[in-house]
Order: structure tokens, then sequence, then C-alpha cells
């Protein structure tokens, strides 16, 4: 795969789901800052490994809760604000 490839796929996902992919990634940035392991983290936030593996491999976009739960699971909060369009 070569880089215009990856750009024009990137390009070809919806604004809202660009939102969710930078906020999964913050997150999964955190946890391996914080050095805990993804079987840890799953225990703690409750969600099966293979689940929270998935989630950070962005191979299931998760929901606004998930998202939250992770965040919670590091001790942060979401939040969400508005802009001018």
């Amino acid at each position: 795969m070569k880089l215009n490839d990856i750009e024009d796929s990137f390009s070809s996902i919806p604004e809202d789901e660009k939102v969710i992919i930078d906020t999964m990634a913050e997150l999964y940035a955190e946890r391996i800052k914080h050095h805990i392991s993804q079987k840890e983290f799953s225990e703690r936030i409750n969600i099966k490994q293979p689940q929270l593996a998935k989630l950070e491999m962005l191979d299931s976009v998760p929901t606004l809760v998930t998202l939250n739960r992770y965040a919670l699971g590091l001790g942060l909060k979401l939040k969400i604000g508005l802009v001018p369009a």
C-alpha cells in the first residue's frame, strides 16, 4: 500500500467518524503512556480483551458510551464541544 492509498482511504471517512478515531487514538496513547496492559485495562473497564483490541485497532467504531468508559478507566472524562460549522 502506498501513501496516496492511505490518504485516499482516510479522506473517504466521514468527518464525524474522524473525531471518534482521533479520540480513540488519544485514549489509546494515554493507556500506553501509563504502562497499562490491554489485559489489565480490559478488566478495569469490564470489556473483554479481544473487544478492547478491536476498538484500539479501529476494527469497530466505538460508541460515545464506550469512549467514555475507556476515558473513565484512565481517570479522564470526555468533553464534547460545539464549534461553528
